[in-house]
């Protein structure tokens, strides 16, 4: 079907979002279309303003407005556990069942031989060197229970365990192939529980 530029352009940018197909793609472009044009202002601006202003914490790697993040900033967590997740939404799975004390470390990925993603490619230098601070006892190992993420507890567990740090894996209280940030807080909660020493 013919659309004027315009329209074709936003459709064709909503289309790139995941989970946005060609038919709701259409959707959305006509329902902002029929925003007031205060409102697509606003939207364009949150957008433009997440891009720019979001960056990486230099210690954890998860998404912050501020370096070092408000997590890594907090003097009453627990700087003893550090919980290993693979990106910065599974922070904000965790941080939503608030019963996690302890640090975070994002590695922005995990390994993917099939896709050409190795260690080197994800956060694991960073997480490496900052195990050399002697207030670290416990590596909880918290990477979505699907083949990639196995792999990269896997690597990263082999990597560490020669230093004596305690490693632990969250337990399989999520389903295999799911992501930690789709489980609801329960299921989290147990996961984290159960977790065992690797």
């Amino acid at each position: 079907m013919y659309y004027p530029e315009p329209i074709s352009k936003l459709i064709d940018s909503f289309t790139k979002l995941p989970g946005i197909g060609p038919k709701t793609a259409v959707r959305l472009a006509f329902f902002v279309l029929n925003m007031k044009e205060d409102d697509v202002l606003d939207f364009a601006k949150a957008l433009v303003s997440a891009k720019r202003e979001l960056t990486h914490c230099t210690n954890c790697g998860h998404i912050t407005d501020q370096d070092p993040c408000s997590i890594c900033q907090d003097t009453q967590r627990d700087e003893a556990l550090v919980c290993v997740v693979q990106d910065p939404k599974d922070v904000i799975a965790m941080e939503k069942m608030k019963e996690f004390n302890g640090r975070y470390h994002v590695l922005h990925g995990a390994i993917s031989p099939m896709d050409g993603i190795g260690p080197e490619d994800i956060n694991v230098p960073s997480l490496i060197n900052r195990l050399k601070d002697e207030s670290i006892k416990e590596l909880i190992l918290a990477t979505n229970p699907n083949i990639e993420g196995e792999a990269t507890a896997m690597y990263i567990s082999r990597l560490v365990k020669p230093s004596g740090l305690k490693i632990t894996r969250i337990a399989h209280g999520l389903p295999m192939g799911g992501d930690l940030e789709y489980a609801d807080e329960v299921t989290l909660s147990k996961a984290l529980e159960g977790r065992r020493e690797l």
